[in-house]
């Protein structure tokens, strides 16, 4: 059995996988209980599931807040209680007679820096339950909206049919949001700005930072090479690819390696920042927000 190296595993996530379990498949393919994901993908939803392995579980707090590119299907015409395919319809107003013009406007109004309502079957707690217990026991769930960002809200295709008789649309989409955005609750409040409902019919993340599905491995492949060493970015490499990267002399590896502080390179930078020592190993992620430098991780720690 091959032994778990410390890096990332980024997954082609097939549906009807949650991410606990494909979580529980590479802990095995592996050999390690070490192993987390970078923010879950519904078991719906396919695409780019980004695993952290052994030491690398600790950059994934850090991936978790990069932005993200999905693509999706938008149905305009029902609503549902999930915000998705797999909710009973909750609502279905139709979409007879929207047009492109005001179908694109209704886009405009959901892109840039927007305040979002979470769906109300979201992992959020309220009052220490999850919103999506309460929400499929019946309960009336009240989220509050949060500010999320849209950076890019891109019309592919719209396709216009029915349902049972019930005329819908739907709409072929490309998104790019910030950490913390519900797609399906873009999906919802598309319907909402266009006065019928919307839900999602299909998602695919192709993007979680940098790293796109030109590095995700589809999780077939993975199973097939079982008792291979599995196809791990190594903790460095997976660093330079996810963040800015400071270059760290020896002294300044060892200070950092101590746990002390150095001035920061770029002081005011919000995101973290990969630590690297002269041989090209991850040191630390650091906080450069203030003049000095503190570590949020330290990954090589200095040998008294």
């Amino acid at each position: 059995m091959s032994a778990s190296v410390d890096g990332l595993l980024v997954v082609d996530k097939p549906s009807d996988w949650t991410s606990h379990d494909v979580v529980a498949r590479a802990r095995r393919l592996c050999s390690t209980r070490k192993v987390g994901h970078a923010g879950t993908l519904d078991p719906m939803a396919t695409g780019v599931l980004v695993l952290g392995v052994g030491r690398a579980t600790k950059l994934l707090t850090f991936l978790v807040g990069a932005d993200k590119d999905y693509d999706a299907t938008i149905r305009l015409g029902q609503g549902t209680l999930t915000d998705d395919a797999e909710g009973e319809v909750t609502s279905a107003p139709g979409a007879k007679d929207l047009t492109d013009a005001a179908i694109a406007a209704a886009v405009a109004t959901l892109t840039g820096d927007i305040e979002q309502v979470p769906s109300a079957v979201s992992a959020i707690k309220v009052k220490g339950e999850r919103s999506y217990h309460r929400a499929r026991a019946g309960e009336a769930v009240d989220l509050p909206a949060r500010p999320v960002t849209v950076s890019r809200f891109d019309v592919h295709d719209v396709r216009r049919g029915d349902v049972d008789g019930l005329p819908v649309v739907d709409v072929d989409v490309t998104v790019t949001v910030s950490s913390g955005t519900y797609v399906r609750a873009l999906a919802r409040d598309l319907g909402g700005a266009l006065g019928s409902a919307g839900h999602l019919t299909a998602l695919r993340r192709t993007r979680v930072g940098g790293f796109g599905l030109d590095v995700a491995h589809p999780l077939a492949e993975l199973e097939a090479r079982q008792g291979e060493t599995m196809p791990v970015v190594p903790l460095a490499d997976a660093a330079r690819a996810g963040f800015a990267a400071r270059e760290l002399s020896a002294d300044e590896a060892r200070t950092i390696g101590y746990g002390q502080r150095l001035p920061s390179a770029e002081p005011g930078r919000t995101e973290p920042v990969a630590a690297f020592g002269p041989d090209g190993s991850l040191v630390a992620m650091l906080d450069e927000s203030r003049p000095t430098a503190r570590s949020h991780v330290v990954f090589a720690p200095a040998s008294s």
